[in-house]
């Protein structure tokens, strides 16, 4: 039996949950799109649903992944932003057909011709990227406390001072280490 693939880490922002396909960045990386099915599976749950991927659509989607990666974290750090990655993050922006759309919410939401291929989902998540990595959206970008992960992602908080890119699995994760340490450090006595 072929073993499960990860489960995808899902954020209300396209663009840095895009970035989340790959986390453990600087532990043991778990990639969450390791086959072109997988990719087309992550689009379709995130509104961006197309047909099919190939092999060379899921390189095209993991360069994009690492150029938004790389300058939302110099962003995040206020250093000045890769021009390579700039470059692969506005080629894609450029590179797609996908058309805004109102919804009767009064959200926007994107939607891909009847014809839609990845690149035009690719444009879609670079123009996310754009919009926040250029602050035209209410909210800061930061990179995940934990240690191990280190991810870019975009805090709404009230007080812009969340420090998990997500609280399931980073938050959690950090605060039963720090609870096991404690204990180790303070046993209760035995009575």
């Amino acid at each position: 039996m072929p073993a499960a693939f990860p489960e995808f880490r899902l954020g209300s922002v396209l663009a840095t949950s895009f970035t989340g396909t790959l986390s453990e960045r600087h532990g043991s990386a778990v990639e969450r799109i390791p086959t072109p099915h997988r990719l087309v599976d992550w689009l379709a749950v995130s509104g961006l649903a197309v047909d099919s991927c190939t092999t060379a659509q899921l390189d095209l989607a993991r360069e994009l992944r690492e150029s938004i990666h790389a300058a939302a974290t110099a962003a995040a750090v206020q250093d000045a932003l890769p021009v390579p990655a700039v470059q692969v993050i506005n080629d894609r922006s450029a590179q797609g057909r996908a058309a805004a759309i109102l919804t009767p919410e009064g959200k926007r939401r994107w939607q891909l011709g009847s014809a839609s291929c990845v690149e035009d989902a690719l444009s879609v998540i670079a123009a996310d990227a754009i919009s926040i990595i250029a602050g035209e959206r209410d909210g800061k970008l930061a990179l995940c406390a934990s240690p191990t992960c280190r991810a870019a992602f975009f805090d709404t908080s009230q007080s812009r001072t969340r420090k998990w890119c997500d609280m399931n699995t980073c938050g959690n994760r950090q605060k039963k280490a720090r609870f096991h340490a404690n204990q180790r450090k303070n046993p209760r006595t035995v009575e």
